[in-house]
């Protein structure tokens, strides 16, 4: 194989590396964010919860209060009743005390419906509060694992970078400047087998006669269709590998 034929090949198989690298660089910051907004989800969830127990407290702390001022209400009619001097004056102390005392009462029962309300809350918050902290842990985890496969990469990537320059400077600039333009313009694949006459890429018949100068080696082709560089790979005979014992 012609030494440029071989460096452009070498080449391809960096260029593959580094987009691979690159492209894997590019995606874990996106990764990190998926997982926290997914955590983030979760975190407000949990909020909303406590922000619903604490309104259910600040409630029945509100109604309690209105209890305790009924009850004293109830205790200074009481007192007032027993200086009551006319029936209809009794009457009239009684029927504020039955007024107060049916307030209580339906005070009573909402206080009774918050509570049931808040077992279930109080139960859900911690249970929520229980999985995200295991939760946070996995986040935590996935997001060092992330920032160290990212400096890995990082590393490989200006290893292979460094180890691309030195093969670009050993190929022929014109070369490796077609070797470019074929690249960008066939989403980074500027080399191809030919097999069986064939350009692997494009899938085009090649001429006889180009595809036995391909076989000869003697200079670097273009497939005639997509403009890719070609090299030969030979078919493989699986007749010819089939060991004696099993013919």
């Amino acid at each position: 194989m012609l030494q440029d034929l071989a460096l452009a090949v070498e080449l391809q198989a960096l260029d593959r590396k580094i987009a691979s690298l690159e492209k894997e660089i590019a995606t874990l910051p996106v990764h990190i964010a998926e997982i926290e907004k997914k955590l983030e989800s979760h975190k407000r969830r949990l909020e909303a919860g406590r922000a619903a127990l604490a309104a259910n407290q600040s409630e029945r702390r509100k109604l309690e209060g209105e209890i305790q001022v009924h009850e004293q209400k109830i205790s200074k009619l009481k007192g007032q009743m027993l200086e009551a001097k006319t029936n209809e004056q009794y009457r009239a102390f009684q029927n504020e005390i039955n007024w107060a005392e049916k307030e209580i009462r339906k005070l009573e029962d909402r206080i009774l419906e918050l509570m049931e309300q808040s077992e279930p809350l109080e139960k859900n918050i911690k249970i929520a509060d229980a999985n995200l902290k295991v939760e946070q842990r996995q986040v935590d985890a996935e997001k060092k694992s992330a920032q160290e496969r990212t400096s890995s990469d990082q590393a490989v990537l200006v290893e292979a970078n460094t180890q691309r320059a030195a093969i670009v400077a050993k190929m022929d600039p014109k070369l490796y400047t077609r070797y470019e333009y074929i690249r960008k313009k066939n989403k980074g694949v500027a080399v191809a087998d030919a097999t069986d006459g064939r350009c692997d890429a494009c899938m085009i018949s090649l001429r006889p006669q180009f595809f036995q100068d391909l076989k000869a080696g003697q200079e670097v082709l273009f497939c005639e269709l997509c403009g890719r560089i070609l090299t030969y790979n030979p078919a493989v005979s699986f007749e010819n590998n089939i060991a004696p014992s099993l013919k």
